[in-house]
């Protein structure tokens, strides 16, 4: 029994949910959280713009919301490119590694 918790805790904590598949296209991950604020950050690995709609899945995150605001470099921005990591306000606790989704 020891061993099926050490396989378990080998997962990676952050795949999406066994019950929930994405619809649409990976285009970063979740770096960072700021609970008070409501924002997390976002590393970039395809286009997002004011308007999309997205999903944010991990093991315990399952959001879909539509991107109303976006922040690089401090400043609003209408789009972001892949590269860039930009302050995205989400409607509920996102974590570290939660994949987000363009859909």
């Amino acid at each position: 029994m020891v061993e099926e918790k050490e396989d378990k805790k080998d997962q990676p904590k952050t795949e999406p949910k066994a019950d929930k598949q994405p619809e649409g296209k990976a285009i970063g991950k979740i770096s960072h959280y700021f609970g008070k604020l409501g924002v997390g950050i976002v590393e970039l690995t395809g286009g997002l713009k004011v308007g999309d709609k997205i999903a944010i899945l991990g093991a315990t995150t399952d959001i879909e919301q539509t991107v109303e605001s976006l922040e690089l470099d401090h400043k609003s921005v209408e789009e972001a490119k892949s590269g860039d990591a930009i302050g995205l306000k989400v409607k509920d606790k996102t974590r570290e590694g939660d994949t987000v989704y363009k859909l």
